[in-house]
């Protein structure tokens, strides 16, 4: 039978039944399983978690403080409760002497009922990333609890300046706490497993509706003081968005009337609404996005000398730092821009021709190709300043579009090469 029991058999009771019946639930994710987690709580009370608080304790080596925490294993294993009655200390290997790594300090309970082991037993251990360039963190063994990402540096070690412990460590616990207590959040907010189930933000009481953690500061129909709704229960629900009164449309809180403030809309209720952005831009939704008011001017440049020997269009010019010359450019209500663009540039020879020209995208599409028409033409041994300007219509308003610069020299049978220096790209949006 797959029903399991505590304490009725007289004998066969397993370490499974055990964990599998516990009382001493804690904050669920499903009617069998619970959250893997720590258990709150500090020595003065200042702080919600201080279970397996961590620090740098030399130069390689961190202290683990004591904490109790809880371990979900698969559905049919149960859960795993730890208790780490004293400190520890734990050692990471010296840095890679290339690329930096991320590790992982973590609680893993060895089972060998389920992982042939030879081990039962829980360790705080550290699991070691794999250096490179961009380091992501190691996978995560079963039945782990993970406390933190420590960031190892490259070339590090015991005698050679060791961890940089003030900006190494990421804190990745979250607590759990028994069946209908109120969860304090830290880290990772997660979901709630019941309507009726309540946590603690850090600033309002919260109340898991069965979708969504919707704050609880008022009775139904009040409003709601400034800062503590960030969800609404429904449709029509009012707040303070701190000296603007909002209402809940059912997917954004939208101010009544006038322009809204910075941060508070993403989603418009209509057409033709205006919102402030944190960078102080003016934007008007135009029914598919927010698209600002006053558009541009754009405009970018490189100063850097680079030169080609291609005869064929080219948007890498060789000894400049960094390639291409690019600028994005969202298109105005009018569908038309003004482009300028340009640099000082030469051929080595009245013989030969250097060209400059633009390709226009959006996204993968290219909307104006390269053209010798609409480049810019210098013949001469001697840097001279060229640029053109010309009218970009029929744009699609409110998309983003793109301008690549490109480069080539014609004919080139005595290898010679286009220089190109002071480039730039213009966008002007047209009224």
């Amino acid at each position: 039978m797959n029903l399991r029991s505590s304490w009725v058999a007289e004998t066969g009771q397993t370490r499974e039944d055990t964990r599998l019946t516990q009382t001493g639930v804690t904050t669920l994710t499903n009617p069998v399983q619970v959250r893997s987690g720590v258990l709150p709580g500090s020595y003065t009370g200042e702080h919600r978690l201080a279970g397996f608080w961590t620090f740098g304790a030399s130069a390689m080596t961190a202290t683990v403080s004591e904490g109790r925490a809880v371990i979900q294993g698969e559905i049919s294993q149960g859960v795993y409760p730890v208790t780490l009655p004293s400190s520890v200390d734990v050692t990471f290997d010296p840095g890679d002497a290339q690329y930096g790594r991320i590790d992982l300090i973590v609680i893993r309970v060895y089972d060998n009922l389920y992982d042939s082991s030879n081990r039962n037993e829980a360790k705080v251990e550290i699991i070691k990333g794999v250096p490179a360039q961009a380091p992501q963190p190691p996978a995560v063994p079963p039945r782990s609890l993970v406390l933190y990402e420590v960031t190892v540096p490259a070339t590090v070690s015991a005698g050679n300046g060791g961890i940089p412990w003030a900006t190494a460590l990421n804190d990745l616990r979250t607590p759990v706490v028994a069946l209908g207590g109120i969860l304090p959040v830290e880290g990772q907010v997660h979901g709630g497993a019941y309507p009726g189930q309540y946590q603690d933000s850090g600033g309002s009481l919260q109340r898991w509706d069965g979708s969504a953690w919707v704050p609880y500061p008022s009775a139904l129909g009040g409003i709601a003081p400034s800062g503590m709704v960030t969800t609404a229960s429904y449709t029509g629900q009012y707040r303070d968005g701190a000296g603007t009164l909002q209402r809940w449309d059912g997917n954004a809180w939208v101010p009544l009337g006038g322009i809204a403030p910075a941060g508070t809309v993403t989603t418009a209720a209509y057409t033709g609404q205006y919102r402030d952005t944190p960078n102080g831009q003016l934007q008007r939704w135009n029914g598919t996005v927010w698209a600002p008011v006053v558009a541009g001017p754009y405009f970018v440049d490189n100063s850097d000398y680079g030169d080609t020997t291609s005869t064929t269009w080219t948007s890498t010019l060789a000894g400049r730092a960094t390639n291409p010359l690019t600028l994005n450019f969202v298109a105005p209500a009018s569908r038309a821009v003004v482009v300028d663009f340009g640099c000082r540039m030469k051929s080595h020879s009245a013989d030969h021709y250097a060209f400059m020209a633009l390709k226009l995208m959006q996204g993968g599409t290219v909307v104006g190709d390269l053209d010798d028409e609409y480049a810019t033409i210098a013949a001469s041994p001697h840097l001279i300043s060229v640029s053109t300007t010309r009218r970009l219509s029929n744009l699609t308003p409110g998309a983003t579009y793109n301008l690549t610069a490109f480069f080539r020299i014609h004919p080139n049978t005595t290898t010679l090469k286009g220089g190109f220096d002071n480039t730039y790209i213009k966008v002007d949006p047209l009224p």
